[in-house]
């Protein structure tokens, strides 16, 4: 009971600060409510009004909610939905993410962009955008919490400006490519960041390529619980080379090989394939994949912004415009060349 009540100011404060981005959303689509809340986190914590009070349940939101909300983003995915795009498309996808990830990680290096941020702007084109970078998060190296935290509001800043230019500019490049309706959805599905970016680029193309635009967005979701394992491999060795093996033993933690939280989203994902044909399960599932996980990514997210330091994020931000500008043309060019290859 006193930890329940040592963590309920701060769960209140990100519930609080979730609420209002998720109206903010509701009037202006475009502006995802996992952006909105963790720039209202940032502007409240460089503002200092966040009583210490809050700090325990800002921690736990940041994390325990964080973990919750990806969970249940398996729910969103079956395997016979997926089966179902033909070979093609999910060669499209695997070639997409892979050549992304792959460039994301040298150019980080090589632009001197710091690591966490570098590699969650990566994850995020590569995968889905605000979502990707809140499942990846927990197993980026960062030297501390506040370097995470800055990590992650200058990823999600840079997958959310980069995401919302695709879907005006690719529709229109899908038009004066003269694709065929399918190659489009499977390009506009392959390239854009967001879910919702995705759905709402396919009705500016044609409303009737929305739900096949959708269903590859979600076989790149789908890629998620493989991408967090083999980060969380290479993240292992990128403590060691940091010489941080002596602090995360003290610590107690490392950044594992598979976290609990990616078991829980692959046990969804199996759970919503079994029960892929009862409708009502459907329902059920497609709620808690979509609503309900999106407000508890919204909640983490806004916790996250109330551990960022802002001066952090200006001084890091611009290199990481330029990765982001670099991958979300990478992640286009990969996915077109892919769909005129492969896809009628």
């Amino acid at each position: 009971m006193n930890s329940f009540k040592r963590l309920l100011p701060g769960v209140a404060y990100a519930c609080l600060v979730a609420g209002i981005a998720w109206l903010i959303n509701l009037f202006v689509p475009l502006l995802s409510s996992m952006l909105v809340a963790i720039l209202l986190g940032v502007a409240v914590r460089n503002t200092k009004l966040i009583p210490a009070v809050c700090e325990p349940g800002i921690a736990f939101s940041a994390k325990t909610i964080l973990r919750s909300g990806v969970v249940l983003l398996g729910f969103r995915l079956s395997l016979p939905a997926i089966a179902a795009l033909g070979t093609g498309t999910i060669v499209t996808i695997i070639c997409a993410v892979a050549a992304t990830m792959v460039a994301g990680y040298l150019l980080t290096y090589f632009m001197r962009v710091s690591h966490a941020t570098g590699i969650l702007t990566t994850s995020g084109t590569a995968i889905c955008g605000a979502s990707a970078v809140a499942g990846i998060s927990p197993v980026v190296s960062a030297r501390n919490r506040e370097d995470a935290d800055d990590a992650v509001a200058t990823a999600i800043a840079c997958v959310t400006l980069f995401g919302t230019l695709s879907l005006v500019a690719l529709p229109a490049a899908a038009h004066g490519l003269h694709l065929s309706p399918t190659q489009a959805a499977v390009w506009l599905g392959a390239s854009i960041h967001e879910v919702g970016q995705v759905v709402a680029a396919a009705n500016i193309y044609d409303p009737a390529i929305s739900d096949l635009a959708t269903a590859t967005k979600l076989g790149r979701v789908a890629c998620l619980a493989i991408v967090v394992a083999i980060v969380g491999i290479i993240e292992r060795r990128v403590v060691q080379v940091r010489h941080e093996k002596a602090e995360k033993a003290s610590s107690g933690k490392r950044p594992p090989l598979i976290p609990g939280f990616v078991v829980g989203f692959l046990i969804a994902v199996a759970l919503a394939s079994v029960f892929a044909g009862i409708s009502t399960v459907n329902s059920i599932f497609s709620t808690l994949g979509g609503t309900v996980a999106t407000l508890l990514l919204t909640v983490a997210m806004g916790a996250m912004g109330a551990g960022v330091n802002l001066r952090n994020v200006i001084k890091s931000g611009g290199r990481a415009l330029v990765l982001g500008v670099i991958l979300s043309v990478l992640i286009a060019a990969v996915s077109l060349g892919s769909v005129l290859l492969l896809v009628d």
